[in-house]
């Protein structure tokens, strides 16, 4: 799978808000994360490439998919951690010693911090991805989802983005929240 065929795969139809825009911003997020080596800053971007490369809705192994692919793809020497990055994204939890898997993890969910309207644009794709689902399922997964961030203690596990985001992210969790109950 070349470069080529992974845009290809971030701008099928469906992709309302795992497509490549959402590619981009992580990137661009990455790009304002200082004191990383030149190897991490790979090992980062490739990760994102790539840790959603593989996004059904309707499928609860899109991670597990996506890293597979990375470790197929990815040059063999970061291969494995490309793919452990990735497999984070399912659960978003990351261990306090794990520097990499917080950046990427604070990278992806750096959208939850979103200034309101960006937030709500978010909010209104993700469901556009998940139209499959009866609104009153919808609502309720989507409250369980947007719940369990809301009650964690640290919703972006690098302290930098935690700085940034998480006043506004839990502001944005609250007005959804409240909106689907």
């Amino acid at each position: 799978m070349n470069r080529e065929q992974v845009i290809a795969a971030y701008t099928a139809p469906g992709r309302h808000y795992h497509n490549l825009t959402h590619i981009e911003d992580c990137l661009a997020a990455l790009a304002r994360v200082d004191n990383l080596s030149e190897r991490e800053r790979e090992i980062l971007t490739e990760a994102i490439w790539w840790h959603d490369v593989v996004y059904d809705p309707t499928r609860s192994d899109n991670e597990e998919l996506s890293a597979r692919l990375a470790e197929q793809h990815v040059r063999e020497d970061i291969g494995a951690e490309v793919a452990r990055l990735i497999r984070l994204t399912k659960t978003h939890d990351v261990q306090g010693d794990d520097r990499l898997g917080a950046i990427l993890i604070s990278i992806d969910l750096s959208i939850l911090g979103a200034e309101p309207a960006r937030y709500d644009a978010y909010a209104a794709a993700i469901r556009q991805e998940f139209i499959h689902v009866p609104d009153a399922d919808y609502r309720a997964g989507r409250a369980h989802v947007l719940g369990q961030f809301a009650a964690r203690p640290v919703i972006f596990p690098d302290p930098a983005f935690a700085a940034r985001y998480d006043g506004q992210a839990r502001e944005n969790l609250a007005r959804e929240l409240a909106a689907l109950r």
